[in-house]
């Protein structure tokens, strides 16, 4: 498949396709999933990042797992909303995806502006948990936080 615009990514799915939701990062990739009638985002885990081969197995296996039939990628767009370094590190990712892991699943961006210290004021009642769990917890809470946006502008059309 290809990258797609997200209002033409349904264009692409059956009526009770899953989406996956993704929070990209240097270390680590958050995973969450929509429900079949893609009305909410649950956190499903995180991959530790390694190499790409590495992380692209990873991350297929999740997707058989869960019965994905598309991704919403994470895209972390400035608060002046410029595209910087890690937006082309993010779309790098999503065209290595397609031609290098042989990927057929459409892929959408979502603009992540936010979501992680949205995120963190959602969990600093979480204070209990230490550094890395909390870290990872915290990656896939924000792919949930992105995926829920990308369901919620669906919805809206």
């Amino acid at each position: 498949m290809a990258i797609v615009d997200l209002a033409a990514l349904e264009q692409h799915l059956s009526a009770k396709a899953r989406l996956m939701g993704l929070d990209f990062g240097d270390k680590t990739i958050g995973m969450a999933v929509s429900d079949r009638g893609r009305t909410v985002a649950s956190p499903v885990g995180t991959i530790q990042r390694t190499k790409f081969t590495a992380d692209a197995r990873a991350l297929s296996a999740a997707i058989a797992e869960r019965s994905v039939k598309a991704l919403v990628i994470g895209l972390p767009v400035g608060l002046n909303g410029q595209e910087g370094k890690r937006c082309q590190a993010t779309r790098q990712f999503a065209r290595n995806l397609i031609a290098e892991a042989g990927y057929t699943l459409p892929i959408a961006f979502w603009d992540e502006r936010l979501s992680t210290a949205a995120v963190e004021r959602v969990l600093s009642d979480e204070a209990e948990m230490a550094g890395h769990k909390h870290k990872q917890h915290l990656d896939q809470m924000a792919a949930a936080y992105i995926l829920q946006g990308a369901l919620d502008a669906l919805r809206r059309g």
